[in-house]
């Protein structure tokens, strides 16, 4: 048995990329929401320069405010217009291990496939009912269905901001990003500096930066959407119509950037007390909250593991939220970790969906066949008990469900009008096929 499965294995890596599949594409079961919309994708990658930031990793006493400039590459997806002969595919290119300098994970390149048009034109939201009709039915080979309201009320697509675990990367979601991208949403995604698998550096860069990246990043791309701004994102997105989506260290700056300011056992987390201006009852970071965020989806958001909330800090947070975790994760928490944050944010209009018998990762793609090769890159990416595709299959689903309702005003909302217990009796869901699964929800105070 052992031999079989080994060359299975040297099969899928022999065969390269092309043998791959194309992440997020829909299991027999997936639920009703989780297929691909009608509008086609495509994908560019950019920089952003955020310059004159405090550089962490090199404060001492002897120098206590170094600056650097924060260089963020960010993918974005995007609805799209394709050139005659383009077709929705692209090879993504990430690497594998634990962070620079570890010869037990190294940092190895790997690529898989997209269902995405490398820097197609973007499709103006004026153009989105055409190319809609175009694609009737769309139950094709890759999934799509008609967009519902694939624009926002504003006329223009709302924007996801997301934003991946410590270690990770801007692509360890594209099942994810590419699907909100063909229901009409703008996607970017961010490589946080001294937090990816090819530059992991010291932990204090991410507790501080994930806030002010995720605000940097939404300005900087509502500076592109002003007409007359060059890029072709201008007239394109809504900022003013933001989500944050955030997986595990992701899903701790996401809440940060909208109210969930740290307490003080934090603090010693981050040298010289700069924590500070991401602390409850700082009065800078509490009149720095951003209207423009109406949603977070967090995905095993760290944190309240290790104390870094108080209760006032939590209920700090008014943004609905989705939280997707596991109720064996060891890494987050869940007892005493999501659902305590789950509970605790009283002021916000709050979700949880639990995978019974899931562990930490809820979020990223399934593992490449790359990952084969070491079992804890394997393990960075699996789930013990869980397909990871069906993973994907549902949050997708529910994702969808949630920023419909949220960012578009669809009316999804008996998509998240759920009894506790799945027990087959979740709409959305084929027969036989809602198990596993626990809904919670509740109200704000």
């Amino acid at each position: 048995m052992l031999g079989r499965m080994l060359v299975l294995v040297a099969a899928l890596v022999a065969g390269g990329v092309g043998a791959q599949e194309y992440y997020g594409d829909l299991r027999p079961d997936a639920p009703e929401l989780a297929a691909r919309g009608a509008l086609q994708v495509g994908v560019r990658t950019l920089v952003a320069e955020n310059k004159d930031q405090l550089d962490i990793l090199r404060y001492s006493a002897e120098q206590p405010n170094p600056r650097y400039t924060r260089k963020l590459t960010l993918e974005v997806w995007y609805p799209a217009r394709l050139a005659e002969g383009q077709k929705e595919h692209t090879v993504y290119s990430d690497v594998l291990g634990s962070g620079p300098n570890d010869p037990k994970r190294p940092n190895t390149p790997f690529q898989f496939n997209g269902r995405a048009a490398r820097d197609a034109a973007p499709l103006l939201p004026a153009q989105q009912a055409a190319q809609a009709a175009s694609r009737p039915g769309a139950a094709g080979a890759n999934g799509a269905v008609p967009a519902q309201a694939a624009a926002a009320p504003s006329g223009r697509y709302p924007l996801v901001i997301v934003s991946h675990g410590y270690p990770g990367s801007r692509l360890q979601m594209s099942y994810l990003t590419e699907n909100l991208a063909s229901k009409g949403y703008v996607v970017v995604a961010i490589d946080h500096p001294e937090s990816t698998r090819a530059d992991k550096a010291g932990f204090a860069s991410t507790l501080l930066n994930r806030r002010l990246d995720d605000l940097f990043v939404l300005n900087t791309v509502a500076g592109w959407a002003k007409p007359g701004s060059g890029n072709f994102l201008a007239g394109v997105v809504d900022a003013d119509n933001t989500a944050l989506i955030g997986y595990s260290m992701g899903g701790y700056g996401a809440l940060n950037t909208v109210g969930a300011g740290v307490g003080a056992a934090a603090a010693a987390f981050v040298p010289g007390g700069k924590l500070a201006i991401n602390q409850q009852g700082n009065q800078e970071y509490e009149t720095a909250r951003d209207p423009r965020i109406k949603a977070v989806v967090a995905f095993a958001p760290w944190g309240a593991n290790y104390k870094v909330w108080d209760d006032a800090g939590l209920a700090g947070v008014r943004t609905p939220t989705l939280f997707i975790t596991g109720d064996q994760d060891d890494v987050a928490g869940y007892k005493e970790g999501v659902l305590q944050i789950f509970q605790k944010t009283v002021n916000a209009n709050r979700y949880l969906l639990t995978y019974i018998g899931g562990r930490h990762n809820s979020a990223p793609n399934p593992p490449s066949p790359a990952h084969y090769s070491n079992a804890d890159d394997f393990q960075s990416y699996s789930e013990p008990v869980w397909d990871s595709r069906r993973i994907n299959n549902i949050n997708q689903h529910f994702v969808t469900a949630f920023l419909g309702v949220e960012l578009k005003q669809q009316p999804l909302q008996g998509y998240l009008q759920l009894t506790p217990q799945s027990n087959d009796e979740w709409k959305g869901f084929s027969k036989r096929n809602a198990v596993g699964l626990e809904w919670r929800h509740l109200p704000p105070q």
